[in-house]
């Protein structure tokens, strides 16, 4: 099995859309770390599980910069942008997104 990792870092704001009062509902940002795990048992034409700049082009060209809530069509928590992230790249089995220091979230695609 081979495995690549890419670690990608973006700024971007958002606003949740929780059921309960939180200063995250209002439009604040965050310099995100999205940490994107694929594998394959077999390599392409090329010998990549995935090329890393395909990865960067489908996440960090959508979302850098970007007011999350604009650009993605689900309350983005970290949660779900996780989830989100792993559809988009094939082979992607998890992603980690941290938006702060000490708040990091995992979707792993199980198998």
């Amino acid at each position: 099995m081979y495995y690549i990792e890419k670690r990608i870092e973006i700024s971007a704001s958002h606003r949740l859309t929780v059921d309960y009062e939180s200063k995250c509902s209002q439009l604040h940002g965050h310099n995100w770390i999205i940490t994107v795990y694929c594998r394959s048992k077999e390599l392409n034409q090329n010998g990549m599980v995935v090329d890393f700049t395909e990865i960067k082009r489908k996440i960090k060209n959508r979302l850098d910069h970007q007011n999350l809530n604009d650009v993605l069509p689900f309350n983005p928590t970290a949660e779900n942008i996780a989830r989100w992230c792993t559809e988009q790249i094939p082979h992607c089995y998890k992603c980690t997104v941290q938006e702060s220091e000490g708040n990091k979230a995992a979707y792993t695609v199980d198998d």
